[in-house]
């Protein structure tokens, strides 16, 4: 065909139009199909683009600003995915016999060992108890007047009340967030999670581990079962008994309730000693129970309940350790006051990279007023003992209770502390013959 270019088939062979209609007509199908691989390919890249994780880089410097707040960290819409719901479980850590209670983190039994049962007492009018002889280890949650809520009083930062929203005859709190709590759902619960390992002897040394939790959780489902905390305690081997009250009920939201008012941790632990005396078999060890030392540990949004504690809560001397896991968010000048005023107890901080920031401020402030600073977590804990370390990049905030600089960073607290002798007077792990 005269000014026609010719066609080439897939043999090098030139083609005539007959034969070119005829040749593209046969590999039509395979044309369409090819094309619309094509076009599939094209929309999934901008998809494949939305569905990348943020870089690493930009987390930190949307999280390392002056505005960083917990509720920055925590916003509402998101809230759900960092927390679990009631009905997702979780398979709690169980040593196994072959392990002693206090081998240290690298040789901890593997998480896939058979989980064993979990002791829970029901809170009763009447609790019938065994004796302080044939006790059997004990986890239970108890009603106290003394717990966080339910909380009438002031918010001390704004000196306004707490409950400041209504709604008819509802009553309920407006977080930072801007997020509206009612008080029957959210700041209604009184109980204590008490756990009391079998091994718990009143008349050797002991401690009170007095834990806050974070935000977005309950006790049962996060404290005792996901985050292991009576059995982290259990597995120490120190003489130590836990008291976890409830905070705010799955919220976002880090008040401290009754732990804000002057005196109110001292409040709390005078209510529990007769409660532990109870569980323990011996009403007459109240008075033991009343006079043990303590350690705080605060978890994430439990900084604020730990602040105001050791700043106004009314113990004294009585709070020989403070253990921050992921929750230098604020009131530095609070912690900063009460390590500079108690130097025969302990502060350890430990914190990932996104709450750097003031973890590093804590420290300054703290070194400017001559105070040494360790960062590594090396060695015991000594009386003075003032330690921050960072843990590495991987580290989630979720998972924070068993996972931090080692496994478990509360059973390791707890041993560093118990070797020390100038604090095992305080809670000293129980000997293989005292067991």
């Amino acid at each position: 065909m005269v000014g026609a270019k010719p066609k080439i088939d897939d043999r090098g062979r030139v083609c005539g139009a007959d034969s070119l209609r005829a040749h593209d007509h046969a590999r039509w199908p395979r044309r369409r199909g090819i094309t619309r691989a094509c076009i599939l390919i094209l929309l999934s890249l901008p998809l494949t683009q939305c569905g990348r994780a943020p870089e690493a880089g930009m987390l930190a410097a949307n999280t390392e600003t002056s505005g960083d707040t917990f509720e920055d960290r925590f916003p509402a819409p998101q809230f759900r995915d960092r927390f679990p719901t009631e009905k997702e479980s979780f398979v709690p850590y169980q040593r196994s016999a072959a392990t002693p209670a206090a081998a240290p983190a690298a040789q901890a039994s593997p998480r896939t060992a058979p989980p064993s049962p979990v002791r829970v007492a029901s809170i009763a009018p009447t609790l019938t108890l065994p004796s302080a002889t044939e006790r059997d280890e004990l986890t239970t949650l108890v009603s106290m007047k003394s717990s966080a809520f339910p909380y009438f009083g002031n918010n001390p930062r704004t000196d306004t009340p707490f409950l400041n929203v209504g709604s008819g005859e509802r009553r309920g709190h407006r977080s930072y967030s801007g997020r509206v709590y009612w008080q029957n759902e959210t700041y209604n619960d009184s109980r204590v999670l008490v756990h009391m390992p079998e091994s718990f002897n009143v008349n050797k040394p002991g401690v009170i581990v007095v834990f806050f939790h974070g935000n977005g959780a309950t006790l049962e489902r996060d404290v005792r079962d996901r985050q292991l905390v009576p059995q982290q305690i259990t597995d120490s081997g120190v003489n130590a008994v836990l008291l976890a009250p409830q905070m705010a009920v799955d919220a976002a939201d880090s008040s401290a309730g009754k732990f804000w008012q002057a005196g109110g941790l001292k409040r709390f632990l005078d209510e529990s000693a007769p409660h532990l005396a109870r569980l323990y078999g011996d009403p007459k060890s109240a008075q033991i129970f009343a006079n043990m030392p303590v350690v705080i540990i605060g978890y994430s949004g439990g900084f604020l309940p730990t602040a105001w504690s050791l700043d106004v809560g009314g113990a004294g001397n009585r709070v020989r350790g403070v253990l921050l896991l992921d929750a230098v968010y604020g009131e530095l000048d609070k912690f900063a006051s009460w390590i500079e005023k108690n130097r025969t107890g302990f502060f350890v901080s430990s914190y990932t990279r996104y709450t750097r920031q003031r973890d590093r401020e804590l420290m300054s402030i703290l070194r400017g007023k001559g105070i040494s600073v360790s960062e590594s977590m090396e060695g015991p804990l000594r009386p003075g003992s003032v330690v921050f370390v960072q843990t590495r990049d991987g580290i989630t905030h979720r998972s924070y209770v068993t996972q931090a600089w080692t496994e478990f960073p509360v059973r390791d607290v707890l041993t560093r502390m118990a070797a020390t002798p100038a604090l095992s007077r305080v809670a000293s792990a129980p000997s293989q013959s005292g067991r």
